[in-house]
């Protein structure tokens, strides 16, 4: 399991001005991480706006990644969804060969019961080739996923091995480490809150914040791993400011604001989400300069 502990980062999907996808930019954004510290990439994420890209863009996505990445680090492809044999659908016709795990959303909209959830994850792992790290984001699921449902789905599945937890809630975050199986895996969705959880037993993170500041926030997390807390909280304090501003919008307008002040990619976000703000944009430039 070692291969997700530390920083992973759910990569933006760039798009040129005519909203086309931007291989170029996500190639050099595949190199830029791994030359600076990331530990594993994780493709059609939230942050990679998976619900806008085609099936046909999602297969392009993967395929630029995986060739830019070389095996040098573990992939982990977003295949989730409301739609239980859809979700298996797309598991049994994607290649996986070259995918180390697959992330898996908690049903949103449906609003399905704890039951509901186990039983659809259980389908999930026995329909998997591959690892699942199951994802609890109730801000956007309106459901959350009780730390008593993951706890059971880690216990009766050998291949459901992490949950990538994004509720922002701290006692759910303790609960889920004080009683999770040994080799189980509390990964935090939250950039804001995981030193705390790393510090307190979690595994690390899957970070939209580090794509756009690898080296620092790598290290943040080895340090914290390493049970540094005075080191790495001086690293979190610097980064918080520019943490909190790319959330103020939505995820992923102000990461891809900030990643556009860094020339990695442009701005451009597909309908219904929208471009941030020029007072956002005028503050993420601001924050910037300080931190170099």
């Amino acid at each position: 399991m070692t291969k997700f502990q530390g920083t992973g980062i759910a990569i933006i999907t760039p798009f040129n001005d005519d909203l086309s996808v931007d291989y170029s930019a996500l190639t050099h954004l595949v190199n830029y991480n791994i030359e600076n510290g990331t530990d594993y990439i994780v493709i059609s994420g939230t942050t990679g706006e998976s619900v806008t890209i085609t099936k046909d863009e999602k297969k392009e996505i993967t395929a630029t990644i995986i060739k830019a990445n070389n095996g040098r680090v573990p992939l982990v492809l977003g295949i989730g969804g409301n739609n239980t044999a859809e979700v298996i659908n797309e598991i049994n016709s994607t290649d996986l060969s070259e995918i180390d795990a697959i992330l898996s959303v908690s049903p949103y909209y449906s609003k399905p019961t704890q039951e509901g959830i186990y039983q659809h994850f259980k389908v999930i792992s026995q329909a998997c080739p591959v690892d699942i790290i199951m994802y609890n984001v109730p801000g956007r699921t309106s459901s959350n996923m009780s730390p008593e449902t993951t706890l059971r789905l880690a216990s009766d599945f050998n291949n459901i091995i992490a949950v990538k937890e994004a509720g922002n809630n701290v006692h759910q975050y303790l609960k889920l480490l004080r009683d999770k199986p040994d080799n189980f895996l509390i990964i935090s969705g939250d950039d804001d809150l995981v030193l705390g959880v790393v510090l307190a037993g979690g595994a690390g993170v899957i970070s939209v914040i580090g794509q756009a500041l690898p080296k620092q926030f790598s290290k943040m997390i080895r340090l914290g791993l390493e049970g540094q807390a005075k080191e790495a909280y001086a690293i979190h304090f610097k980064l918080m400011e520019i943490t909190s501003l790319i959330f103020s919008e939505n995820n992923p307008a102000g990461i891809k604001a900030v990643l556009d002040v860094l020339d990695l990619a442009k701005p451009n976000v597909r309908l219904p989400l929208v471009q941030a703000t020029e007072t956002l944009k005028k503050a993420i430039k601001k924050e910037l300069q300080g931190l170099n």
